[in-house]
């Protein structure tokens, strides 16, 4: 069974630095690395490299960063569903890495991805009714992921939204998710309640399942993930799998491999413990699509416990 995901490639930037410059400063940083991004990709790579079938459905340049993604997808065993647009620029973003702790910051700007719109899905109206799973994000238009969710949901596949960037969701919209991924400050922005422990993230997937969600999964970076399904309710640790190197990407991996496991029949919370780990396995190492792990990485962490 098959993981569809629409969203947005972006090529990522990332500086690594003491600190961020203040406006009209000037720095010095520590590293600099080109490599490719965008939350939907990201999420993807994780999908197929934790054993997925797994399309992504999105919009291109004909520039090198659109190369770099044909080239990230065969890596890593995506099928892209891509069209092409002969005006505009593939995304790209700036991310700055605080080099003490790995925590980030990033600036999106996607390109001709961000022009996706509702026609784009329907010419993918059969590859998203066919999923077992489909996911979305909010980086291309909400109309588009709005849509895409409508016949997701029409062709019975489970339906993921990891609402990042935060942004107000239209009237009915949550009512389309089977489940929900926000983390801390996307689960605030939701609910209007603020996530500083695991109580607050229990409080903010309540208030989720109440406008709507089937279940809400807050992840919590490093505490791990509350998941909330109405039934069962359930703090999941994070997993030690080494020194944290950086933070970028972790929450895609955790939706990319949650949605992997939900393909195949897992349940929600198996696969959100799943996920997890791929999380926990991918702040382990740099970057973003490079760092999502394999199968076999995952399986052994869960294993271990």
């Amino acid at each position: 069974m098959s993981v569809v995901i629409l969203g947005v490639f972006v090529a990522d930037t990332a500086y690594r630095a003491a600190r961020p410059p203040r406006m009209g400063e000037t720095i010095l940083g520590e590293s600099f690395a080109l490599g490719p991004g965008g939350k939907g990709s990201n999420q993807a790579v994780a999908a197929a490299c934790a054993g997925a079938e797994t399309h992504f459905v999105s919009r291109l340049g004909r520039d090198p960063f659109g190369e770099m993604a044909l080239k990230t997808w065969e890596k890593a065993g995506v099928r892209p569903a891509i069209s092409f647009q002969e005006e505009g620029y593939t995304g790209a973003a700036y991310i700055f890495i605080e080099a003490a702790t790995g925590n980030n910051a990033i600036i999106v700007c996607p390109g001709v991805a961000g022009e996706i719109g509702p026609d784009d899905v329907e010419a993918q109206a059969a590859l998203i009714g066919g999923a077992a799973v489909f996911v979305t994000q909010l980086e291309q238009p909400i109309p588009a992921a709005l849509r895409a969710l409508e016949i997701a949901r029409a062709g019975a596949a489970l339906t993921v939204l990891n609402p990042a960037p935060a942004a107000p969701l239209p009237a009915g919209m949550l009512a389309l998710c089977d489940f929900v991924t926000p983390n801390e400050s996307e689960a605030e922005a939701l609910t209007g309640i603020a996530v500083r422990s695991v109580a607050d993230a229990e409080a903010a997937a309540r208030a989720l399942r109440k406008a709507g969600a089937g279940a809400a999964i807050v992840t919590l970076g490093a505490e791990g993930a509350l998941f909330h399904d109405g039934a069962r309710t359930a703090h999941i640790p994070a997993f030690d799998a080494g020194p944290v190197v950086e933070t970028t990407g972790a929450g895609d991996a955790f939706t990319g491999a949650f949605a992997a496991r939900l393909s195949e029949g897992a349940d929600p919370l198996e696969a959100a413990r799943f996920g997890c780990a791929a999380a926990s396995i991918s702040v382990t190492r740099a970057g973003t699509a490079p760092a999502m792990p394999s199968r076999a990485e995952i399986d052994a962490l869960v294993a271990r416990g």
